[in-house]
């Protein structure tokens, strides 16, 4: 177990160096000049050569990712040109926002899918089995922005149930509850419907399994059977989706935090992106890869834990 995690842990720590230096190297790759968007089309030469050395940018580009690294590890991800605030500060003003969001969205996505999942499993092609095909697909196939304004209308403007936008008073954590509603629904129905799926077809094909009859043969009770013992090795596809979805439900942030006019990093990542603020948007997603990765991470240490029958090495 030693030895896979410490394996595991230099495999994440290269993919972060590997992430980190193509981040670094990204604001000679994407149009437009962030010294012009910053001083003005009509800035003076040495007015313009002055910024850019202070940004760095006159520096090769070798130089540029080694200085990026090395300041990243120590926490240090460079200065807002806006404010000339620390991006550290910013990102770390942002990022309980969109924790906050993600686990939520994790939360409702897993009690309500699996559910429906194995349910739909265990009545195979009847009417309800149908229906709930119907459903899962239907939300797999609507996309973000367009489930995000939909239940903006319904239950912000029509009903009147929910607030429409903010994140309400974080101390307050009621108050904060009410504001992440929404946005924690929108971002999880997609993954509602796709777990839905997934679980189905998993736990169909463990219900055909010896064990699974054997236990019908001994008598024992029938939810027990599905969700103790089918449910459990049938949910370690799922694992690794749930490990890959942070990246999917931080994309999705973006469109989430831009119509709930929501704070974290998705809206601090798009409102730097349309001022080439470049430090704040290679420090956010520097930030958003170690999320990710991290997630990856510990849905592959978990395999061990949830069927033991797994080798480290080939999990």
């Amino acid at each position: 177990m030693f030895l896979y995690l410490l394996k595991r842990l230099g495999m994440t720590f290269l993919v972060i160096i590997l992430a980190m230096a193509f981040l670094a190297s990204l604001v000679h790759f994407i149009p437009g000049d962030p010294v012009k968007t910053i001083l003005g089309p009509r800035a003076s030469a040495s007015m313009s050569e002055r910024v850019r050395a202070e940004m760095g940018l006159d520096d090769p580009i070798p130089k540029q990712v080694y200085d990026f690294i090395t300041r990243a590890l120590r926490g240090d991800l460079g200065r807002d040109f806006v404010s000339g605030l620390p991006v550290t500060q910013l990102l770390m003003n942002a990022i309980p926002h969109t924790i906050a969001l993600a686990l939520a969205s994790l939360f409702l996505a897993v009690v309500l899918g699996i559910p429906i999942g194995v349910y739909s499993a265990t009545q195979p092609n009847s009417w309800i089995d149908r229906l709930t095909g119907i459903f899962s697909v239907s939300l797999v196939t609507l996309p973000p922005y367009v489930s995000g304004l939909l239940l903006l209308l319904i239950f912000a403007v029509f009903l009147q149930v929910l607030p429409a936008v903010g994140t309400g008073d974080i101390t307050q954590p009621l108050d904060y509850l009410r504001y992440l509603i929404l946005p924690a629904f929108a971002m999880a129905l997609t993954w509602i419907g796709y777990l839905a799926r997934l679980v189905r077809a998993t736990v169909l094909e463990v219900l055909n399994a010896n064990y699974i009859r054997t236990a019908h043969a001994f008598g024992l009770d029938k939810k027990k059977i599905n969700y103790k013992y089918a449910l459990k090795n049938a949910i370690i596809p799922t694992i690794a989706i749930l490990g890959i979805s942070i990246g999917n439900i931080v994309g999705n942030a973006v469109f989430k935090k831009v119509i709930f006019t929501r704070p974290g990093l998705g809206l601090l990542i798009y409102n730097s992106i349309l001022s080439r603020n470049y430090p704040i948007v290679r420090g956010g997603i520097a930030v958003a890869a170690v999320m990710f990765v991290a997630a990856n991470l510990i849905a592959d240490l978990s395999y061990r834990i949830l069927d033991p029958r797994i080798k480290l090495g080939e999990s």
